[in-house]
């Protein structure tokens, strides 16, 4: 497993594991955690999930998942942005934490932004890691112009991740948000990796993928990971998908890759507002 190292020093898995769609329905909860418990047991040991995924729904899957073991996981959840004001926030933590079964959170994200103001929600994740609650904070779906002025709040430096949309079909953020974060130590986490399936089936993918003689989904996923401040969270709750998706951790595409990949897939040439799903 390749590791992303954070402003803080602290050394997190480059592969791990999205909940978004899991908890939805109860009849495919058992199935959704045993596929997290497999992702696990690969060495897959982070978890992304939120509030927002099935209500909730998401957060008491992953708590089946997580039993016994929260000490070898890596949990990030995300805050609603109509939740996001500075007693909000901390109740709203509070709640993930009880459908979480744990006493604390290693990263908690504003899902994106919303009316209240980031100094405000700012000071809730600094109250929430004060106390314990959460050991780092972070944002999602920011932009670079988002992030300088989150940078120009109080504590606002103290964010140490941005999730956001990057697959190979949506490169978008490879024109300067990427590199602003890379300059500012903030990690990113690449959500829908693989394009949610449609890059998948594209010849120049497929070829490089038997080059390695592995999926296509694990060569997106390499491609998504060749930085060495992002990781990727793919979701799947088919466990021959999480065992392919996994062998993404010990790939590194070649400059020859990258040039396949790149004629497929152009990097952008401008700036592009920020892809959301």
């Amino acid at each position: 497993m390749r590791f992303v190292t954070l402003a803080t020093g602290e050394k997190i898995p480059a592969l791990g594991l999205g909940t978004w769609h899991m908890g939805e329905r109860r009849s495919d909860r058992a199935a959704e955690a045993n596929a997290l418990q497999l992702g696990l047991d690969l060495g897959l040991n982070l978890i992304d999930t939120a509030e927002m995924y099935g209500e909730g729904g998401a957060e008491e899957v992953v708590s089946e998942a997580i039993a016994g073991r929260r000490d070898n996981v890596y949990l990030v959840s995300k805050v609603y942005p109509h939740n996001a004001s500075r007693q909000g926030a901390i109740a709203a933590c509070e709640r993930s934490l009880k459908r979480l079964k744990t006493d604390r959170l290693d990263l908690y994200l504003l899902h994106w932004r919303g009316s209240y103001p980031l100094a405000e929600t700012v000071q809730a994740f600094e109250k929430l890691k004060a106390d314990g609650k959460i050991r780092s904070w972070g944002v999602s779906n920011f932009d670079a112009d988002d992030m300088d002025e989150l940078r120009g709040v109080p504590s606002g430096a103290n964010c140490v991740a941005n999730q956001v949309l990057y697959h190979l079909g949506s490169r978008g953020i490879e024109f300067d948000l990427l590199g602003d974060c890379a300059k500012h130590k903030v990690m990113v986490m690449a959500y829908s990796p693989l394009g949610q399936g449609h890059v998948l089936r594209n010849s120049a993918l497929a070829t490089v993928a038997k080059k390695h003689g592995l999926t296509p989904a694990a060569a997106a996923l390499a491609w998504a990971m060749r930085h060495k401040h992002v990781i990727a969270i793919p979701k799947s709750a088919n466990p021959e998908h999480v065992k392919a998706n996994a062998a993404a951790a010990d790939l590194v595409l070649d400059s020859d890759d990258l040039k396949a990949l790149d004629a497929a897939f152009p990097p952008p040439k401008r700036a592009t507002p920020l892809g959301m799903l």
